[in-house]
This record gives structure tokens, C-alpha cells and sequence, in this order.
């Protein structure tokens, strides 16, 4: 009740009415306050289904999907030309993979980065983009805000230490023996430095003692036909290269990282069957982003695309004949598993001893 309030205006009828009585709020000012925030409403509203509107009406012209790798058998590469079928089927428009290799990742992922956030850009890559925010000192772009996480496509449960079917040793506990002769020269290869190819392999030396020579290439198919032609001796890979060169005599797998055996190869043993103890890796995985500030209502609709084609026949059947496991979690489900993973990672870097560049 105002002070000065007389007599025959006591007991107004509520707050609004005894402030408006006592001069702290003006009519006219309550009048424009309520004007504002129902222009903020409208507004919000408008924004909301023009990003909708945006989502049901994508794609309108074919789809760019980067590869940040060499195209030729990777498996980025692979996943990329499954589901851009898959998706294009669909969706009705074309799905192109534009392999961009180089600087494990960073120059496709810096591609996306810069590109417009209207879902027509997108990129497919692997584990590599958790692990670079602990191999590069400054990255060209943002990993959490540039790039925006739509969802993990699928994932393996372990990798393969293969070597050249010229490289006298059949066991692991004899290649350990082989790399530790004193005039053993023997490298590995990796897609480049700072992938989980190339951090299992230090990890591998760091526990069985051994020394070797890393040669970086620019993708994994490339450096898989170093191993394969003898250029160099050693190398880890993923299931699905692993499957098509073993049972084409072109390699041979010594021990598998994955905590038991794999069943599209159950002759070769787990590392810990094979004499070394501690080296329980999962494969990694391989998902699909989008440039950061692409509207939420078209990041879900993606994610839907994605989970649509991932339940599809055909991309089921080729997903397990390479030894890929189908996952499709949510884009708030990727982001938090992408932040741990970066955690995890920067943890085995230290451990590896692998200088940041």
C-alpha cells in the first residue's frame, strides 16, 4: 500500500494493481514491457520455424561430403560411399565424397569448418578428430563450436598388428623377438601422426620394448600398400582391411587388440592370448559432423537420415562384412562420448610420449 495512498483506494485488488496505484510502474511503461516480450515471442517463434522449414526442406542440391583422408580403401573413406548411397536412396539427391587427405584431418575438418552451415556441407571422419586437440598446439579451427557433432555411424571393437607376408616372424611373441635383433630395421606405417593407428603402435612398442621406425602417409590406403608391397614391415589396421588383405594372402595378422577374439578372423589371437598383456584397444570409430552453427532443427533432421540409413539392409549387411558396428546415438549423446573421448586421448598421448607439434 502506498503511503500516501488515500483512504478509499486501500485494499487494491493484486501486486500489479498496487504498484501501477503507487506510481512504480506507469501504465504506459507496463504497456511497452509487455509489447517487448511479446515481440521476443514472435520473433523466437519466427526463428524456430524458419530453422524447421530450413530441415524439411534440405537437401535442395547435392550434399558435399569430406573425407579428410585418401580415398582407396580406408575406412573413412568406405563408411563415406555406404552411407552416401544409402542417404542419397533417400533423400533424392546426390551424396558426393570429396577426399581432402593431409595433416591427419585437420584440412577437411577445416574445410567444414568454414563452410556454410545449410547441411549441404558435411564431413565423415574417424577417431582422429578426438585425438588432434592433444597432438596440434592450435588447431585452424574450434573442435566443439566451428564443427558441430551430428552423430557416431558406427565403430570397431579392435585393430590388427599386421606385417608383410615377407617378414620371417608368425607370432607376435617372434616379431617382438625379430624388432629387437641388432640389426633389425624395422618401420610401421600409419595414415599419418596423431591417429589412433599411430598412437596403438606407440603404446605397442612402449610395452613389448620394442623400437621401430614410424613413416607417416597420407591415408591409409596408401600406407596399406606399403605394408603389403615391403616398404615397410609393420603396420596396425582396422577390421575391414584386415579382412579383405589376410584372406588375400597380401598380410598377415599376429594379434588383435579387441578383448576377445574377432569372429570374422577367429584364427588370430587377442594380444593377451598372444604373450602381451595390457594392450586392450577398441578400433576406434567413424561419425558424421556438420559446420558449427547449423540450426538444431536440421542437425536432428540429419541425425534422423543418418539413423535411417544405418537400419537400412544394405548398408547393415556391408557394415558387417567389414566388422562395423552400427551406432546412431543422438547429436547430445555424440557431443558428450566426442568430449570424453578428447579427454581419453590427451591421457594416452602423454602416456605415448608423443610431443604435441
Amino acid at each position: 500500500m502506498c503511503p500516501d495512498q488515500p483512504a478509499g483506494l486501500r485494499g487494491s485488488k493484486g501486486p500489479l494493481d498496487s504498484k501501477l496505484r503507487c506510481g512504480r510502474i506507469r501504465p504506459g511503461a507496463a504497456r511497452h514491457r509487455a509489447s517487448a516480450i511479446a515481440l521476443a515471442l514472435v520473433t523466437s517463434i519466427g526463428l524456430l520455424m524458419a530453422a524447421d522449414a530450413r530441415a524439411q526442406a534440405w537437401p535442395t542440391k547435392p550434399v558435399r561430403l569430406i573425407v579428410p583422408f585418401a580415398g582407396g580403401g580406408g575406412t573413412p573413406d568406405s563408411v563415406a560411399r555406404i552411407m552416401g548411397q544409402a542417404l542419397s536412396t533417400q533423400t533424392g539427391q546426390g551424396f558426393v565424397v570429396d577426399n581432402r587427405p593431409g595433416a591427419n584431418g585437420l584440412i577437411g575438418a577445416e574445410l567444414l569448418a568454414k563452410a556454410p552451415p545449410d547441411g549441404h556441407t558435411l564431413m565423415i571422419v574417424s577417431t582422429s578428430y578426438a585425438i588432434n586437440p592433444s597432438m596440434y598446439r592450435k588447431l585452424p579451427y574450434d573442435p566443439l563450436t566451428d564443427i558441430a557433432p551430428v552423430t557416431n555411424l558406427c565403430a570397431v571393437e579392435g585393430l590388427f598388428l599386421t606385417v608383410n607376408p615377407g617378414v620371417p616372424a608368425k607370432t607376435l611373441q617372434e616379431f617382438i623377438a625379430w624388432t629387437k635383433q641388432p640389426d633389425a630395421k624395422v618401420s610401421y606405417g600409419t595414415p599419418g601422426i596423431g591417429n589412433s593407428l599411430h598412437l596403438a603402435t606407440e603404446l605397442f612398442s612402449n610395452r613389448a620394448g620394442t623400437t621401430m621406425v614410424h613413416v607417416p602417409y597420407k591415408g591409409s590406403g596408401p600406407a596399406m600398400a606399403a605394408v603389403m608391397g615391403g616398404e615397410i614391415q609393420a603396420m596396425f589396421i582396422t577390421p575391414p582391411q584386415a579382412i579383405q588383405g589376410v584372406k588375400a594372402g597380401q598380410i598377415r595378422a599376429l594379434a588383435y587388440t579387441g578383448k576377445t577374439r574377432a569372429s570374422f578372423l577367429p584364427e588370430v589371437p587377442t594380444m593377451a592370448e598372444a604373450g602381451l598383456e595390457g594392450m586392450v584397444l577398441d578400433g576406434g570409430w567413424f561419425a558424421l559432423f556438420a559446420p558449427g552453427g547449423t540450426p538444431p532443427a536440421l542437425i536432428e533432421r540429419l541425425h534422423l537420415e543418418a539413423r535411417k540409413a544405418l537400419e537400412s539392409a544394405m548398408v547393415r549387411e556391408r557394415f558387417d562384412a567389414m566388422g562395423l558396428s552400427a551406432v546412431g546415438n543422438s547429436p547430445a549423446e555424440f557431443r558428450a562420448f566426442v568430449q570424453a573421448q578428447m579427454r581419453s586421448y590427451a591421457e594416452m598421448v602423454k602416456l605415448a610420449k608423443i610431443q604435441p607439434e
